[in-house]
C-alpha cells in the first residue's frame, strides 16, 4: 500500500468551493471541507458478504465510512496507525463500529464506573459516605480507577496498599482493601468479573492493631476537664458543640452534622432526633434508624445560647467559613488540644466511652446505656433498643448532666 500522503502537502491543501478529498491509500483520505477543515475519513466494505437478493444474484458487500478525528489533532502518523489497525479488525470480521462499541463497553465497565454504581446504591450516613468517596477518589482510582474491572490482578491491589503502608496507614491500608473487595463482589454479581483477587493478599499487608480511642474516664479527672470545658471560649459553634458533646455523647459526626430542624427545645420533654440517613450503619439492621436523644436542661440552655448566632441557618454547628456546612471533625479535637488535653489522652469520640463506662459504674440499666449510645447488640433486645426506654433514658440524662456538674463543681477533688 503506497502512502501518498505528507504533512507538507496537507497544510498546503487550500478549501475549494466544494468538499473534496486527499488519498493515503487503503481506504485512508483526509476530507478537505469548504470551510478549510481537514478530516480524517477510513473507507472500507462490511467484511461479511450480504445475503442473496430476489434475482438470485449475490450483492456485492456495502461499503461504509468512519471517522479518526480532525487533523492536526490526530497526526498523519496516528491515522495511518489507525487505519492499519483497522484493516487487522476487518480482517477478523470486526468493524470499526463494533471496535468502538467494544471500546465503550470496556470503558463503561472500568473499575471506577463499578464503583461509582456501587457507592449509589450504598444508605451510609453522611460522614461514612463522605469518608468512602474521599478513599476512592484519593487512595483508589488515580492507579486502578481506569482498569477494567475483571482485569484487576492481586498485584495491582497491592501496589495500591503498599503506598499507603508506607506512609505509616496501616488501618487505611487494610480499610481500602476491604471497600476495592466491595466493589469488586459487586462486580461478580452484576455479571462483570469472575473473581475478587484480594482474597490472594491474604497475609500479605501489615496487620495493624486496634486502636482504642483515647479517653478520661476517672471522676476526679472528670471534674477537670469539666472545668476547663466550662471556661474555654472560642469561636461559638465550636464552643457549644464541646461543651454539648459530655452531655449527649453521641458520635462526632451525628454532633456536627446536628441540623436545628431536628430539635424540640419547647415542652417538658425536650429532645433531639436523629434522622437515620445520618447514623451509623449498623451490621444488625438493613437500614440505619432514627435515634432520639432526650434533653437535660442542661443541654437546653447550651443551645438556646446558641440559637442567636446560628439558628438562622440550617445547621447548629455551622463551620466558619460557610454556613452551608458544618464545622471539621478538627474542630473539637482542636479545641481538646488547646485545653492541654493530647490526643494521647482525650478524643471528641471519647466522650461516649467516658459516658458509657460511669454510667455502669453508678448503676444505671445496660440496655439503656446502649440504646442512648445507639448500639445495636442484635436479636430480640436490638430490636427494642431504637424507641424503647425513652422516659428511663431521659431520667438517665438528667440524672447524667447533674453528676457532671457536681464533678465540675466539686473543686476539693482537683489536684493542689
Amino acid at each position: 500500500m503506497a502512502n501518498e500522503l505528507t504533512d507538507t502537502k496537507i497544510k498546503a491543501a487550500k478549501p475549494k468551493d466544494k468538499p473534496y478529498k486527499l488519498s493515503d491509500g487503503g481506504g485512508l483520505h483526509l476530507l478537505v471541507t469548504s470551510e478549510g477543515r481537514k478530516l480524517w475519513r477510513f473507507r472500507y466494505r462490511q467484511p461479511k458478504v450480504e445475503a442473496s437478493n430476489e434475482t438470485g444474484k449475490r450483492q456485492g458487500r456495502p461499503e461504509s465510512t468512519t471517522s479518526f478525528g480532525p487533523y492536526p489533532n490526530v497526526s498523519l502518523a496516528d491515522a495511518r496507525k489507525r487505519r492499519d489497525d483497522a484493516r487487522k479488525q476487518l480482517a477478523a470480521d470486526i468493524t470499526p463500529v463494533d471496535a468502538k462499541r467494544a471500546e465503550q463497553a470496556r470503558a463503561a465497565n472500568t473499575f471506577k464506573e463499578v464503583a461509582q454504581e456501587w457507592l449509589a446504591l450504598q444508605t451510609y450516613a453522611p460522614v461514612t459516605m463522605e469518608k468512602a468517596v474521599w478513599t476512592f477518589d484519593d487512595l483508589i482510582y488515580p492507579y486502578i480507577g481506569k482498569s477494567p474491572v475483571d482485569q484487576i490482578t492481586a498485584p495491582d491491589v497491592l501496589a495500591l496498599l503498599r503506598r499507603l503502608e508506607s506512609r505509616g496507614k496501616h488501618e487505611t491500608a487494610h480499610r481500602t482493601k476491604s471497600r476495592i473487595s466491595q466493589v469488586l463482589r459487586y462486580a461478580i454479581a452484576t455479571g462483570r468479573a469472575v473473581r475478587d483477587p484480594t482474597a490472594d493478599l491474604r497475609g500479605a499487608l501489615k496487620p495493624h492493631a486496634e486502636v482504642h480511642r483515647p479517653s478520661i474516664k476517672e471522676p476526679t479527672r472528670i471534674g477537670e476537664l469539666m472545668r476547663a470545658i466550662d471556661g474555654y471560649a472560642g469561636q461559638p459553634a465550636v464552643e457549644a458543640a464541646l461543651k454539648l458533646a459530655p452531655l449527649v455523647f453521641v458520635r462526632p459526626g451525628e454532633l456536627r452534622s446536628a441540623e436545628w430542624k431536628d430539635f424540640t427545645l419547647d415542652g417538658d420533654e425536650p429532645l433531639w432526633r436523629i434522622p437515620g440517613a445520618r447514623m451509623k450503619r449498623s451490621k444488625h439492621t438493613d437500614a440505619p434508624r432514627d435515634h432520639i436523644v432526650p434533653l437535660a436542661p442542661q443541654a437546653v440552655a447550651i443551645l438556646r445560647g446558641l440559637h442567636p448566632f446560628t439558628g438562622s441557618g440550617r445547621y447548629v454547628f455551622p463551620s466558619l467559613r460557610s454556613r452551608d456546612r458544618p464545622i471539621s471533625d478538627a474542630a473539637v479535637s482542636a479545641a481538646l488540644r488547646r485545653m492541654g488535653y493530647g490526643s494521647h489522652e482525650m478524643t471528641w469520640h471519647g466522650f461516649r466511652s467516658m459516658a458509657s463506662t460511669n454510667l455502669n459504674e453508678l448503676g444505671f440499666n445496660p440496655d439503656h446505656i446502649e440504646a442512648q449510645l445507639a448500639h445495636s447488640v442484635g436479636g430480640v433486645r436490638g430490636a427494642y433498643n431504637a424507641a424503647r426506654w425513652i422516659k428511663d433514658r431521659r431520667e438517665m440524662m438528667i440524672a447524667w448532666a447533674n453528676y457532671l456538674d457536681g464533678l465540675k463543681a466539686d473543686k476539693s477533688q482537683a489536684p493542689a
